[in-house]
């Protein structure tokens, strides 16, 4: 008689188990990937932290070929060729299984990390035979059968290490998954809480919503989350290491650093041996300058989240007693911009600040547009600016630095007051986004010299400028592609993706060698993608030179969002033929996909001089 199995699923269940994410950003990663199973190749190895994406890479990169595929489950560890139960006989000696597997054309074998050692060994055989290529995806951080790691360090597969998806890409990725534009310090606040991990994003994005978290930006169509992080039973299971410490002092320490950070290192103090511990386990560092903070970003939300409201109000931190800490940032990131170093910067007290809704002080507000605007992250810029406008609405800085991160993507309209404290980039910008370059020149000439650089005019900062924005101006006046290459990678270095992504443009036009030219245009492409929308003038123009008209055509039409089906009827064409003029698109472009299409096509048609 047969047996009948009732399954129950939640519809929490069933939202949860919904469609996955679009695949976003990897596009190197990608054709890396393609690359490696192509004929003549042995196979790529994937590793990478939990959740950063390594098996959804893998899979779209063999989406459409045939491709066996094996796993490694904790449950099965110590069951001989668990991981390939269903493509060998019950009974096999590794010998055999070798014989068997060798003319499987490509493998795809996830989780390696957990493979018992008989399947470990015979993915390792597999190699040494080279007759199937292999795709192994194994997790970093955690032991990994010998077998495996010497398929990177004897040199039989190459390595491909992942990091984790960088913010931009974030963001993209949770507007899809939230269906809804998120403001860009809503999404860097779940960037930073997720720290990699897409699944435990994913966790709180749908807490965020299913919660009412969410709420509309006044005059934007965008969304903002303010509050308390959501302690889900996820994220709960996640941080239990933290929530659970077995030593009241560890939870006490880290409860205080939760509602304090940084807190200054004192050798006298008596939770100074705590901290070891706590430094030892990789929950707490300690920087050069003594001060101490909790590693993961998450931590510090959940405790406080945690907490109770009565234990939350006697270790709170209020508004007033986070100024000479909020102070102490505003000098670290003035420091860092004196010292030409955009990079990310640690600021948990401004952060915890605008996550909890509190207003903050325009100063501060107006230096980490700055910053941001800086790294070419324009609206992030814009988003903080406007958390200092909250607080004064008036304020000078703020309103400079909306107007400069309006102006750089590409709004005509921007625009300073009467009372900017920073007139002439104002107006440089704003005569830039309407194309008047004659006029943003001559603003830049009486203005930070370096803008006359981004514009084209390297004259007129001739002897006023330092370090690499110096060696900028000078290479962009002996018309030096290969200098300004170098130069733009030595600002990608400190953080300025922008002001790089201008000089790989400016490269473009001064390359002597198509490849080398092709290359820079490339690099600028990505970087200038990865700048939230900048339109500036060094960027106008930028893809679109070298396609032939077909190509702009189907371009043209492909970032509009048609299939390619609908663009061969539309043209009267082959959906072969559409599809090699895109793969063409793609290679001259250096897009790796539709949605970098999309971005490629707005590019503003470059203004004469």
């Amino acid at each position: 008689m047969p047996t009948h199995v009732v399954v129950t699923i939640s519809e929490r269940d069933v939202r949860t188990l919904g469609a996955p994410w679009p695949f976003t950003g990897r596009a190197d990663e990608l054709e890396l990937v393609r690359r490696s199973v192509t004929a003549g190749r042995g196979g790529i190895v994937v590793t990478g932290p939990a959740g950063c994406g390594k098996t959804r890479l893998v899979t779209e990169a063999v989406r459409g070929t045939d491709c066996a595929r094996a796993a490694g489950t904790p449950a099965t560890r110590d069951i001989p060729f668990a991981a390939f139960a269903h493509l060998l006989p019950e009974t096999v000696t590794l010998h055999r299984a070798v014989q068997l597997l060798s003319g499987t054309r490509l493998l795809m074998v996830d989780d390696a990390h957990l493979l018992d050692a008989a399947s470990a060994a015979l993915v390792h055989q597999l190699a040494v035979h080279g007759r199937t290529r292999l795709l192994v995806v194994a997790t970093e951080g955690v032991p990994v059968p010998g077998a495996v790691s010497r398929l990177w360090s004897g040199e039989l597969l190459p390595r491909l290490a992942l990091r984790p998806l960088p913010r931009e890409d974030t963001a993209e990725l949770l507007t899809a998954g939230a269906d809804v534009a998120l403001e860009p310090l809503t999404a860097g606040r779940l960037h930073r809480l997720g720290g990699g991990d897409l699944r435990l994003l994913r966790e709180l994005l749908t807490a965020v919503r299913e919660r009412g978290l969410l709420t509309p930006v006044p005059g934007t169509d965008r969304t903002a989350w303010r509050g308390p992080v959501p302690v889900t039973e996820a994220v709960r299971e996640r941080t239990a290491h933290v929530l659970d410490r077995a030593r009241p002092e560890e939870r006490g320490t880290l409860e205080r650093l939760a509602f304090a950070e940084p807190l200054p290192l004192d050798p006298e103090d008596s939770d100074v041996r705590v901290l070891e511990r706590l430094e030892a386990e990789g929950l707490v560092a300690v920087d050069d300058h003594g001060a101490t903070r909790l590693t993961h970003p998450l931590h510090g939300p959940v405790l406080r989240a945690a907490a109770g409201r009565l234990r939350a109000r006697r270790l709170a931190r209020t508004p007033d007693r986070c100024e000479p800490a909020l102070a102490a940032e505003a000098a670290a990131l003035a420091r860092r911009i004196e010292q030409a170093d955009v990079r990310d910067p640690v600021t948990p007290v401004g952060e915890w600040l605008v996550a909890e809704g509190v207003p903050l002080p325009a100063r501060y507000a107006a230096l980490r547009a700055r910053f941001a605007r800086l790294g070419g992250r324009l609206a992030e810029a814009a988003a903080w600016a406007g958390e200092g406008l909250r607080t004064s609405p008036r304020d000078p800085s703020c309103r400079d630095e909306l107007a400069l991160a309006a102006a750089q993507s590409g709004d005509a309209t921007a625009g300073g007051e009467e009372r900017a404290v920073h007139p002439a980039a104002v107006a440089t910008w704003a005569a830039a986004a309407r194309g008047d370059l004659d006029e943003a020149v001559r603003s830049a000439s009486a203005g930070d010299p370096y803008d006359a650089v981004r514009l084209g005019a390297p004259e007129r900062a001739a002897g006023r400028l330092t370090g690499v924005f110096a060696a900028h101006a000078e290479a962009l006046a002996r018309g030096d592609g290969p200098a300004l290459d170098e130069v733009a990678g030595r600002l990608e270095r400190r953080g300025f993706l922008l002001f790089a992504a201008e000089a790989h443009a400016q490269a473009v036009r001064a390359h002597r060698d198509p490849s080398a030219a092709r290359t820079a245009r490339t690099r600028a492409a990505a970087l200038a993608r990865r700048c939230e929308g900048a339109r500036t003038p060094a960027l106008s123009g930028l893809v679109l030179g070298e396609l032939t008209a077909r190509q702009r055509q189907i371009v043209t039409l492909a970032a509009a969002g048609l299939s390619n089906r609908q663009i061969a009827e539309q043209l009267t064409l082959s959906v072969r033929t559409v599809g090699n003029h895109l793969y063409g698109a793609y290679t001259r472009l250096g897009a790796g996909d539709r949605g970098a299409l999309t971005w490629l096509m707005e590019l503003p048609e470059p203004q004469p001089a």
